[in-house]
């Protein structure tokens, strides 16, 4: 089976994440139309924004129906978490129209820590120790704080907008941490909280495309969460990204490979897990080994904005080859160019911002590409509409060359408040 030769997109979703994506399916030449819900000021650009919003699935139906649509592409998580897979294979008017992600099980190793520590546990992928607590067995999970070494991870077992993982040094703040999360700090996603060992080592990101059975590996990258240079300050949805990644060389892929992506994807197989669509692998390399931190079911933001311009080949050919099953055929081909991108935010973030507020500059003369994150259209004005605005995307041979592209881009786009981090990637320049 393949899709029609000319292919009318819906893809799900307003961030970075999707205004690269949409780039890229805007790209090929099997694109009918393209339809973001809801979309931003960048993705209009691209193709139609609609007022639909992901979580509504009802309306995504009607959309669907009314406008011919071939494909969805789902790019947050809510969505995946809350089971829009399954919606579309329940109902008969919609279940031949294709969705790219996880079915509501699958997605459940973004949803919950528990679920997602379990899974790798039993298919044997390397992991940190860990323990789960509630309000019932709280004084146990002080004990358990108690055993293990500083610094302490706790992190919330729902979805928590990426801002759930907490790691401190004192084990009486981790006790006070622990009583406040599973008593609402960040709602019901806290009712269950994950405690862990901390492993030391490097950050990295490796993305899957997967069939379910089979699987491409696509360009990792290597993100930076907090606000502030040095990594210091308050985590964020992230501030910027790198891709390729030195440090992921050849041999430690190759153990990433083995080790993490073929037990995970045969786990999906072994537990029965409807699975099209892109595992999100965070991890961490510990002296030259790797090991998972945690899984997300959808590409990342800003990861997405250094991964997917790096794919040269068309990306509704890789589309076509998750939903038909295909994928160990497809021919992936990858630049061996660096891309970095640096996310411009608004002043406050990520604590209370303003939106509303005036950007300039996004038509100068640039070689970056330059997507758009929390913006919307207010009459002829492109203005802020969240705490991540922009995400500046450069290429070059090396990482200080593209990341000089992408500041020379930034100093261009003006509104109040402006704020990105100026060391970029200056971790892994030698």
């Amino acid at each position: 089976m393949k899709l029609p030769e000319k292919v009318n997109v819906l893809l799900l979703g307003s961030g970075g994440r999707e205004h690269a994506l949409a780039w890229k399916i805007a790209q090929s030449p099997k694109l009918q139309k393209l339809f973001i819900a809801p979309g931003n000021a960048g993705t209009s650009c691209l193709g139609i924004n609609v007022d639909v919003q992901p979580s509504n699935f009802g309306s995504i139906k009607q959309f669907v129906l009314l406008n011919n649509i071939n494909l969805v592409i789902v790019g947050p998580e809510d969505p995946l978490v809350n089971g829009i897979y399954d919606y579309f294979q329940d109902d008969n008017d919609i279940h031949h129209v294709p969705i790219i992600g996880p079915s509501r099980l699958g997605a459940k190793l973004e949803g919950s820590k528990e679920f997602a520590k379990d899974f790798m546990i039993r298919h044997k992928i390397p992991t940190a120790a860990y323990k789960s607590f509630t309000k019932h067995n709280l004084e146990e999970g002080y004990a358990f704080i108690d055993e293990l070494n500083a610094p302490y991870v706790l992190k919330a077992d729902g979805l928590a907008a990426g801002k759930g993982v907490v790691i401190l040094e004192d084990a009486e703040e981790a006790k006070t941490e622990l009583a406040c999360m599973i008593n609402g700090k960040f709602g019901t996603a806290g009712n269950t909280v994950v405690i862990e060992q901390f492993l030391k080592g490097i950050e990295c990101s490796v993305f899957v495309a997967t069939d379910g059975v089979n699987y491409k590996i696509l360009p990792e990258a290597k993100d930076y969460k907090r606000i502030g240079e040095g990594d210091a300050g308050l985590n964020t949805g992230g501030m910027g990204a790198v891709s390729p990644v030195p440090f992921a060389d050849e041999e430690f892929m190759e153990k990433v490979r083995t080790r993490i992506v073929e037990p995970t994807i045969k786990g999906f197989v072994e537990d029965k897990i409807t699975y099209k669509g892109f595992v999100f692998i965070g991890l961490m390399n510990d002296a030259g080994e790797p090991y998972v931190i945690e899984y997300n079911v959808r590409m990342g933001d800003p990861e997405t904005e250094v991964v997917i311009p790096r794919i040269e080949s068309d990306i509704i050919d890789l589309f076509e080859a998750i939903t038909f099953d295909t994928i160990d055929k497809h021919e992936l081909i990858i630049t061996d160019k660096v891309a970095t991108t640096v996310v411009c935010v608004a002043g406050g973030y990520p604590e209370e911002y303003k939106k509303g507020d005036v950007i300039t500059g996004l038509d100068s003369e640039t070689n970056s590409i330059i997507f758009h994150a929390g913006t919307a259209k207010k009459g002829a004005d492109i203005v802020t509409n969240g705490g991540r605005v922009l995400a500046v995307t450069s290429f070059g041979d090396t990482i200080q060359e593209a990341i000089d592209e992408s500041f020379k881009t930034i100093e261009n786009i003006k509104y109040e408040g402006k704020y990105f981090r100026k060391d970029i990637g200056a971790d892994l320049i030698k």
